[in-house]
């Protein structure tokens, strides 16, 4: 992959009122991997396979070093400010530097508690600072709770992409629809 010139980079670590959100180091292994990315239940309607082994984990900070090598930002944990636990992560994932995507996964101990809508509404101050034009997410249709956070964080749902993606967690092997919410930045 070709590098590129990234003129403008996100903080690493951005506090809002109840969470930090912070660069994944390679440190926070054991954490990822015991909190939320070996859970079936959390990871059953994501794009990306549940962790058997703290080697899948170690994959994903490795990829995340590497996005950040690259591009403005990239993955970040979602920590609770006020005791320093470990919620979930979310991020921006680069298609170019106007065009990005973002997502989040929390523990399920996090549930229900307004932390994907205050970390999804710090994403897109970060995305804006950085000079995306374009954000989206793509939504399984089943999970209304994540439909919900976007539409409180004015993403559109742009319509449904038809067997687009396929969810390892399901265990179906073929692609599925996936609802598409995008934002214009400013």
């Amino acid at each position: 992959m070709p590098q590129l010139q990234v003129d403008v980079s996100a903080p690493e670590r951005v506090e809002t009122d109840r969470l930090v959100l912070r660069r994944p180091a390679l440190a926070d292994a054991d954490a990822i991997f015991a909190r939320y990315a070996n859970d079936p239940d959390v990871t059953r309607l994501l794009g990306w396979p549940q962790h058997n082994v703290i080697d899948d984990t170690r994959a994903f900070i490795q990829f995340s070093d590497a996005e950040w090598h690259t591009w403005p930002a990239g993955p970040y944990l979602i920590e609770a400010r006020d005791s320093g636990i470990l919620i979930g992560s979310t991020g921006l994932g680069f298609e170019t530097t106007q065009r990005a995507m973002t997502g989040y996964v929390l523990a399920r101990d996090a549930w229900g508690h307004g932390y994907a809508t205050e970390a999804l509404r710090a994403i897109v101050v970060i995305a804006t600072s950085v000079g995306v034009r374009r954000l989206y997410a793509l939504c399984h249709p089943e999970h209304e709770a994540s439909s919900r956070v976007l539409q409180k964080c004015s993403f559109i749902c742009e319509g449904t992409l038809r067997q687009h993606t396929v969810f390892p967690n399901l265990g179906l092997g073929q692609p599925s629809d996936i609802f598409c919410y995008a934002r214009i930045l400013s």
